[in-house]
């Protein structure tokens, strides 16, 4: 027999900039983002809040750009929150069309298309059981999603940010180039700094060590994995 009980009231799921890109070689895939947007939904009709931290690694890598272009670190930061801002739009856009309420909350402001972050806004959203999308990351350079994602769940006091990746949980080694790597169904955050494992960086799981809070990392290709994580079935990787 199924479960269709929630283990989680709130989380949080964090979407890289790549995941975005589906099929394409750049930018925004469309059918992608409607798969966010119909598991986003699944687990939200479950009565659970769901907030988002989407990355722009698709449009633009702030640290990767700045040594390609020559830019001051700081300004390709900056241009690489900005890219966030567009998937966060473009994800919004695919909720609102299956009947999600979304509001999308950005660190940098820019009152025409997303409202300014403020933490007591963002919960009254969720509240609502509106989906909150985090968008340009923490509005401070040298700080990755991954960072941003630790600090709004802790802020929201999330009960776990789910980590999204293309690969089924943490591994011991690459598995794409390893064939020989493990595979970790629990691990502890002071290994993942330890084995320096690329699971989020260093200040992020610092900070959730700090914050007691999880981190389940698991396979964003297969459609229905979040409810699969949120409902309590032991898929991917959890980080405690």
């Amino acid at each position: 027999m199924k479960k269709n009980n929630p283990i989680y009231k709130t989380i949080l799921l964090k979407l890289s900039g790549e995941a975005f890109l589906g099929k394409e070689a750049h930018g925004i895939d469309a059918d992608t983002c409607a798969c966010f947007a119909r598991q986003i939904k699944e687990v939200n009709s479950l009565g659970v809040r769901v907030a988002v931290v989407v990355g722009g690694g698709n449009i633009f890598r702030g640290q990767m750009e700045s040594k390609r272009f020559g830019l001051d670190r700081s300004v390709a930061d900056y241009m690489g929150m900005l890219a966030t801002v567009l998937n966060g739009l473009a994800l919004q856009n695919a909720l609102e069309q299956i009947d999600v309420p979304t509001r999308v909350l950005t660190a940098i402001e820019m009152s025409a298309i997303a409202e300014p972050y403020i933490r007591r806004r963002a919960l009254r959203h969720l509240e609502k059981s509106r989906v909150v999308i985090f968008v340009a990351g923490t509005g401070n350079p040298y700080f990755t999603t991954d960072t941003a994602a630790a600090l709004r769940a802790a802020e929201i006091k999330a009960d776990v940010i789910l980590k999204a990746t293309k690969v089924d949980g943490v591994y011991s080694a690459d598995p794409f180039k390893n064939k020989n790597a493990k595979k970790f169904k629990r691990i502890k955050y002071f290994e993942v700094l330890k084995r320096n494992l690329k699971v989020m960086d260093s200040t992020a799981i610092s900070m959730c060590m700090d914050n007691n809070m999880p981190i389940v990392v698991f396979d964003l290709l297969e459609e229905g994995n979040i409810k699969k994580v949120v409902l309590g079935e032991e898929i991917g990787t959890l980080v405690q």
